[in-house]
């Protein structure tokens, strides 16, 4: 029995949400598990996931080493989506749903995932990393994939036995692209009903966009756009993913946060017109905007920095938003 068996017999001997043993999951200990990484993985979908019928992919990880001895790993070829839990000692009641970036070709497992889960779980807040599908990998209806992963990552954490009394979303580049979907999408239906899970909200109380991918059109991150859409995606479709197109006042009281050197995700198409309509919707929302921090400087990459001091600065606003630590 090769891996990816295992991975499929862990989901299909019970429902989705059932902790996965490390046997279950071990790619992850044989190329680039690290001390710190969570020992407990939920997976998401009993069987196969959404519109994926026919496919078959063994998870790729490759780990970058930084000269200070920090690893930066990129997952990819996902077939089984899942989160991670990092549980706190002393916990608060609160929840963070962490989504890794990665242009919607890979996934960070570190930088903007463990060393997030890690930081936030030492204040006394339930963390989830989540691993969603890559949209380009062949599933069906792609520009969906990823959105289906998230929303079920909510609702089985909702119906899980987590203490979870406030729920926020995180998300980092592209992860930032489907937190802002989650935000102004959370209740799109674009998968059938498979457990009583199913019947819960998929909106989160807040969530936070860090340097976020969110516009399909002029200044899209085009290597996101390509994974999300298709290279040559219809006028309407680059519409309809576009974001800031696609605010209302129902939107989730979201914070945005960036450097005004991002030469990877022009700051202007993106975060900064994604904040703007929240405001013009009169949504609850805050912008930081770092001078210095280029994309990506997450926490390992801030230190020392001003842009370090966004998570402070993120839970002060969470704070008036009953998200208080």
């Amino acid at each position: 029995m090769d891996r990816r068996e295992a991975m499929g017999l862990g989901l299909a001997g019970g429902l989705a949400g059932a902790l996965l043993p490390r046997a279950a999951w071990g790619q992850e200990h044989e190329t680039g598990y690290l001390p710190g990484d969570s020992q407990e993985f939920i997976g998401l979908w009993p069987g196969t996931p959404p519109g994926g019928d026919g496919i078959h992919l063994d998870l790729k990880v490759t780990d970058a080493v930084q000269p200070d001895g920090f690893h930066v790993r990129a997952v990819s070829q996902i077939q089984q989506p899942g989160f991670f839990v990092y549980r706190p000692v002393k916990p608060t009641g609160l929840g963070l749903l962490i989504i890794p970036g990665g242009g919607y070709a890979s996934e960070g497992g570190d930088r903007g995932g463990r060393e997030i889960a890690q930081y936030f779980s030492n204040l006394g807040i339930i963390s989830f990393v989540l691993r969603y599908r890559l949209p380009g990998e062949g599933w069906a209806h792609r520009e969906t994939v990823p959105l289906q992963d998230a929303q079920r990552a909510v609702r089985l954490i909702r119906q899980g036995e987590y203490g979870v009394s406030r729920l926020a979303a995180i998300g980092f580049s592209a992860g930032g692209h489907l937190s802002a979907t989650l935000a102004t999408r959370s209740g799109m239906p674009t998968y059938t009903r498979v457990s009583g899970a199913d019947g819960l909200s998929a909106k989160p109380d807040l969530a936070a966009h860090m340097y976020p991918v969110i516009t399909m059109g002029e200044g899209a991150h085009q290597g996101s756009r390509d994974k999300l859409l298709g290279e040559n995606p219809s006028p309407e479709a680059v519409a309809d993913w576009s974001l800031e197109k696609h605010v209302t006042a129902d939107t989730v009281p979201s914070f945005v946060c960036l450097a005004t050197d991002d030469d990877v995700v022009p700051p202007a198409p993106n975060g900064l017109a994604f904040y703007s309509q929240l405001q013009d919707m009169k949504v609850p929302s805050q912008l930081n905007v770092f001078e210095k921090g280029g994309h990506g400087f997450s926490l390992h990459w801030s230190q020392g920095k001003p842009c370090g001091a966004w998570p402070q600065l993120f839970l002060a606003w969470a704070a008036t938003h009953g998200f208080k630590v």
